[in-house]
């Protein structure tokens, strides 16, 4: 079988957690590294990431965000299921934590996701062009139904599952990463029937785990790209369409003989200590060098020349 051509999603989180954050990442769009964007509208730089949007014309979608900062809810900042003593999300584990406990009220989940929507409609002028968590709370147990509903109700048709070919051979993967990342795998394939139910889709590959901060390297996203090719996706990645089985879920013919993927990125210049973030000021890893390291590693010429090599076309969600 020949091989698919790849449409390639590379996509900028955390966008609006500062202008530090904002400027990188427009910077890896206006270069041709980044193809997409992903909005925390509870995020500081909120509103200037949106108005750069528009700017730019930069495709943009929601970032939920249950875990840092202040909910947008306002009735929420007091008193709810959702937050701590101080008013601000429990946090990427205090979160999973309270929802192990049983301690999460999901009226409560649905309340701030219609909040987001809502508000991200306001800052751009238009509804999201897909919806992820933060953290990846969005494929959550009890959590991913409610996402599923209000994306349903939203008429929001994309998401991202973080199923990645190859996680368990990247020995460079650190113990208590690797444990993470694992849980994220079993909650993102428990989430895949709830999310086909509400006809929600998502790109055939997932890539992003393995390479976040100082894992992310021209090597590695190579690799990963090329195990991708190698393993044929399963049939619970949503819009598989150069699988004959799968034409019909991803609304595309078989010989389109296209592969969908989406990379998921952190690009940026470090925060400043008191600039940024969700309510409580930025946390360690988006004032680390990190960031800046995946910003020139996204514009490395190397891996630019890469894309064009393989044919591999950057596109948006809203392309697909």
């Amino acid at each position: 079988m020949p091989q698919p051509r790849i449409r390639l999603v590379v996509t900028g989180d955390d966008f609006g957690y500062c202008p530090r954050r904002n400027r990188g990442i427009v910077e890896c769009f206006l270069s041709g590294a980044v193809s997409n964007v992903s909005l925390l509208v509870n995020a500081g730089s909120a509103k200037d990431g949106a108005e750069l949007a528009r700017r730019y014309s930069i495709p943009i979608g929601l970032h939920a965000n249950l875990s840092e900062g202040l909910p947008i809810c306002e009735q929420l900042r007091k008193g709810s299921s959702l937050v701590n003593h101080k008013g601000y999300f429990h946090g990427k584990m205090g979160f999973r934590k309270a929802l192990w406990n049983g301690q999460l009220n999901m009226a409560e989940v649905e309340l701030e996701l219609r909040a987001q929507v809502t508000l991200f409609c306001d800052l751009t002028g238009h509804l999201p062009h897909h919806m992820d968590g933060h953290q990846h709370v969005h494929i959550l147990p009890g959590v991913r139904e409610v996402f599923a509903c209000v994306m349903s109700d939203c008429r929001i048709r994309f998401t991202r599952v973080p199923l990645e070919p190859g996680l368990q051979a990247c020995s460079w993967l650190p113990l208590h990463l690797r444990d993470f990342y694992t849980q994220v795998q079993q909650d993102a394939r428990e989430s895949v029937g709830i999310f086909l139910k509400h006809g929600i889709r998502w790109p055939d590959v997932y890539i992003g785990l393995t390479t976040m901060g100082r894992n992310m390297s021209v090597a590695r996203i190579k690799t990963a790209i090329s195990h991708a090719l190698e393993t044929p996706p399963a049939k619970e990645n949503g819009m598989t369409s150069h699988r004959p089985e799968l034409a019909l879920v991803s609304g595309l013919s078989e010989r389109d003989h296209v592969l969908t993927m989406e990379l998921m990125v952190h690009p940026g210049y470090p925060s400043l200590p008191l600039e940024g973030g969700c309510g409580e000021g930025p946390d360690d890893f988006s004032q680390s060098s990190d960031r800046q390291h995946e910003m020139e590693t996204l514009k490395d010429p190397r891996l630019l020349t890469f894309y064009k090599e393989k044919k591999i076309q950057l596109c948006a969600f809203k392309d697909l």
